[in-house]
């Protein structure tokens, strides 16, 4: 599977801002001069950073005041514990974005791997589970919908039990996921619906949704009790969430405040800079309200 301000003190570093090393250099001089105010909860999508080795990472993070990490399984789970590090969001169940629950071909399968993975996941101490719907592959939207709540039904008395919420991840056909079913806001609220349980969820990903719909902030007013988890990430390019892109990441985080969402927003942007990190820093920074 596939996976996403702060500004020098002088006039020189602002002056620096304009050019993306300028930028890099303006976000290493900065000292991270507080932890993350508490508005809200930081996570970062582990897969973003892949070049950087996880025990590597976990320690960046932590310096960062970042307690979370997102899209780790449990071969992970023991170097999130020697770090003290959150898993936000879990992965390691199903077959891929590709094929998914929209497919009853593929339930028995599915079935068995997400009852297996969730014992797992709650007795690590975690919470999140994602799923995906799959490509549509011809099929209609309503059918496929149907067939996702035949097979989730299976596995939610599971979830149910375990105290684990499997959050199905809206994601874009337009750009980065050609045919993928579950691609607008709307279709995962009726799922949601369906469903009727506490134990499964929407993670929006606000890049994702404004290539598919936009009207970001009005859909989190209206639909965030379906919403368990939000990704990150600058649209155009999937890059840095600061000036270069076209999302208010700051307004979008204050909306998320508003409904007294609790959960986690994870950082899912693939960094240009050569200082991953500080790219990372600077997004927590333009999210932390």
């Amino acid at each position: 599977m596939e996976r996403r301000k702060f500004i020098g003190r002088s006039a020189a570093a602002s002056a620096a801002l304009f050019t993306p090393l300028g930028r890099n250099a303006a976000a290493r001089e900065t000292p991270q001069d507080a932890p993350p105010k508490g508005t809200i909860n930081h996570s970062v999508c582990y897969w973003c950073y892949g070049s950087i080795p996880l025990d590597t990472f976990l320690g960046n993070i932590a310096e960062l005041g970042i307690g979370a990490i997102d899209l780790v399984g449990p071969e992970d789970f023991p170097l999130l514990k020697k770090h003290g590090i959150h898993a936000a969001m879990c992965w390691g169940a199903g077959k891929g974005i590709v094929e998914g629950w929209n497919d009853p071909r593929l339930h028995d399968e599915l079935v068995a791997d997400y009852n297996e993975k969730i014992p797992l996941i709650a007795e690590a101490g975690y919470t999140n589970l994602i799923c995906f719907s799959g490509n549509r592959n011809g099929m209609n939207d309503l059918v496929g919908l149907q067939h996702c709540v035949e097979g989730l039904s299976r596995i939610l008395p599971t979830a149910e039990k375990y105290g684990v919420v499997l959050q199905m991840e809206l994601l874009n056909s337009k750009v980065d996921h050609k045919d993928y079913m579950c691609d607008n806001t709307l279709w995962g609220v009726e799922l949601c619906r369906r469903l009727g349980s506490d134990h499964f969820k929407l993670l929006y990903d606000i890049y994702h949704m404004q290539i598919m719909e936009g009207d970001v902030i009005r859909n989190i007013r209206e639909y965030h009790p379906y919403f368990g988890h939000y990704h990150t990430g600058g649209n155009p390019g999937r890059h840095e969430i600061d000036e270069t892109q076209e999302l208010n990441y700051p307004a979008i985080m204050r909306a998320i405040a508003a409904t007294g969402f609790t959960g986690h927003v994870a950082q899912e942007f693939i960094p240009t800079w050569e200082d991953k990190i500080a790219a990372l820093k600077q997004g927590i920074g333009i999210c932390d309200i």
